[in-house]
């Protein structure tokens, strides 16, 4: 039997459950996952408790869209792909299980010395910060501001715009500053005054912005240290984009990712794993739960209780 979360009302944590289903059986061009490792977004529980619009509720609905494993079964006409092979799984529906039907369009070769809970830490959060940092080109000679940089997204910007040249400036709580310090950022601790913070930190000034807190104190912040709206972009307070002027990459934007932007978010999956495997990328792992834990992890992850990726293992 297969096992999974699901839910069937938007609510808290507690709306989560584990099911049993029969072992599902891949359909053409897509494989069976052995799930060693799935990942949890902060866009999943945002679904769950029906922050993030979606359809109404008629059957039990799944979690999950970033897992790793093991290749169990082929479905008819899928080439390329053995029984046995490592992947991660990106873009899925209902990773949060312990086998996964996914196309095998979605699947990518995973290094044998990556494991796999930090293959399955990717996707989404390098995804979405390759794209955004390609997206605001901040580059050599650039100050990239990041905010909310200690989370998955923000980590993983750090990294990908320091890569390109780009200066960065992360702000996080006091707790979190050493993270973003270690990955090489100058590490400030938002709260009043941070635009003094940060005019003192790089006198140079600010180039680019790159909002991943989403609160109004962060978003002003960005309109004090830069005139140019068109160099802030946000990837978690989309619903307000448009009106400020600014730009957005999904989080709750209604206007959807561009072909370019979607190709940079598979292509940072590929970069961010080529990274991993030799040793210049780095992704913290911050807590893991068994499957039958996902509210537990849900609760702490929105809670804010743990800083980097939180793991599910089946």
């Amino acid at each position: 039997m297969q096992t999974v979360i699901q839910y069937s009302r938007f609510g808290g944590p507690d709306v989560l459950e584990v099911a049993e289903h029969p072992d599902p059986t891949p359909g053409d061009g897509k494989v069976l996952v052995d799930v060693k490792a799935a990942g949890v977004n902060p866009i999943d529980w945002k679904l769950r408790q029906g922050i993030r619009p979606s359809a109404p509720i008629e059957t039990p609905r799944r979690l999950g869209s970033d897992a790793s494993g093991v290749i169990a079964q082929l479905g008819p006409g899928v080439e390329g792909w053995s029984v046995g092979d490592e992947v991660v799984v990106r873009g899925a529906s209902g990773a949060y299980a312990s086998e996964l039907v996914a196309s095998a369009s979605k699947l990518v070769r995973k290094p044998h010395n990556v494991p796999f809970d930090q293959a399955a830490a990717i996707g989404v959060p390098a995804g979405t910060a390759y794209q955004a940092v390609k997206s605001l080109r901040a580059g050599e000679g650039d100050v990239l501001l990041i905010h909310g940089a200690s989370g998955a997204v923000g980590q993983a910007a750090i990294q990908f715009a320091r890569d390109r040249g780009a200066t960065v400036v992360g702000t996080a709580s006091a707790r979190n500053l050493e993270r973003i310090r270690e990955l090489g950022a100058i590490a400030l601790e938002y709260g009043d005054g941070l635009v003094e913070r940060v005019r003192a930190a790089v006198p140079q000034g600010v180039d680019y912005v790159l909002d991943i807190a989403g609160t109004d104190a962060a978003l002003q912040a960005s309109f004090d240290l830069v005139a140019d709206r068109s160099h802030i972009g946000t990837v978690v307070a989309g619903a307000k984009a448009a009106e400020l002027g600014i730009h957005a990459w999904s989080g709750g934007s209604p206007v959807p990712l561009t072909e370019q932007q979607e190709e940079w978010r598979t292509e940072g999956v590929d970069v961010a794993l080529a990274g991993l495997s030799d040793g210049t990328f780095q992704v913290e792992i911050g807590a893991e739960y068994p499957l039958s834990q996902a509210a537990e992890a849900h609760r702490v992850g929105q809670a804010g209780e743990v800083r980097g990726k939180i793991i599910l293992i089946p």
